[in-house]
């Protein structure tokens, strides 16, 4: 595994960090009202095939590195029930599940991704890992939750296993918190599927340098942007992931901006990347 990973998420103040953006006129395009005549969105089969071409020109592996710090800035991965099941939603090519599945050897992940090429990369990771009893331990299944729901063949009733959500999703144009809603989350709310379970989340947050780089013309909606790619991003804050979170029946434990700096070392530039950290639970 090489040297242990450490998990930083203090490097700045967002709060500095959004009063310096805000107040810069260039960035300016970044906060101002979208205009909702513009040409449609793609359809999920075209989001689909956007991503699948995303993972083939970054297939050596080497663009995603295995992600060590999660089991530090989530421990509870580590002292959770024996056989308890954990969700990763947008998967990729696996460089999250990896660590959680070498921390814990008891642990079973389902993990979705609407890329069929990402379900391949992520399926090969683990296959050339040294990970002990990973066939039964990795399940690895095609889906889109953003138009889908929840998969509910995942849980029943008694399901009490612990749910990571990775969400790579991609959200509707929305200017206030209430144009927003988790998929089924009135069946979530009434349902007692996965009572007691968390969900550890970690988003895409406002002002991460990623978010500042598009181009005015990259907008496709409110804080959504498009690459060149096809592939498309949403920022959030955390305003938005409480309202997602509480409004469909969920119990906020933590919920904060992890500000991390990074160098770029083929260009020697600073980055300053955001993140919204968060854990929310089920109530019994």
């Amino acid at each position: 595994m090489g040297r242990e990973a450490e998990y930083f998420s203090k490097d700045f103040d967002w709060e500095k960090l959004k009063q310096e953006v805000e107040s810069n006129p260039f960035l300016s395009y970044h906060f101002q009202p979208f205009d909702s005549i513009s040409p449609s969105l793609p359809s999920p089969s075209q989001d689909s095939q956007a991503w699948n071409q995303f993972h083939i020109r970054h297939s050596t592996g080497r663009f995603f590195k295995e992600r060590r710090y999660l089991l530090k800035e989530f421990p509870e991965l580590l002292s959770c029930d024996e056989y308890s099941k954990v969700l990763e939603v947008g998967c990729g090519n696996g460089s999250t599940a990896l660590p959680i599945l070498r921390g814990r050897d008891n642990i079973i992940i389902y993990a979705c991704d609407c890329s069929n090429e990402a379900l391949e990369r992520a399926n090969k990771m683990i296959e050339v890992s040294n990970v002990g009893s990973v066939a039964h331990r990795f399940h690895l299944f095609h889906y889109d939750i953003s138009t889908s729901g929840f998969p509910k063949w995942l849980a029943c009733d008694s399901c009490k296993g612990n749910f990571l959500q990775k969400q790579h999703d991609q959200f509707s144009d929305a200017e206030e918190n209430k144009d927003m809603s988790l998929n089924n989350s009135s069946s979530l709310r009434e349902s007692n599927c996965c009572t007691g379970g968390v969900d550890f989340v970690t988003l895409r947050r406002l002002y991460d340098t990623t978010m500042l780089r598009f181009e005015p013309d990259k907008r496709v909606g409110f804080r959504e942007y498009m690459r060149s790619d096809g592939t498309r991003s949403y920022f959030f804050c955390t305003d938005i992931v409480r309202y997602l979170f509480t409004s469909s029946g969920f119990n906020e434990f933590e919920l904060e901006y992890c500000c991390v700096k990074s160098t770029n070392r083929r260009t020697g530039k600073s980055m300053r990347r955001v993140w919204v950290h968060g854990k929310f639970q089920k109530p019994f």
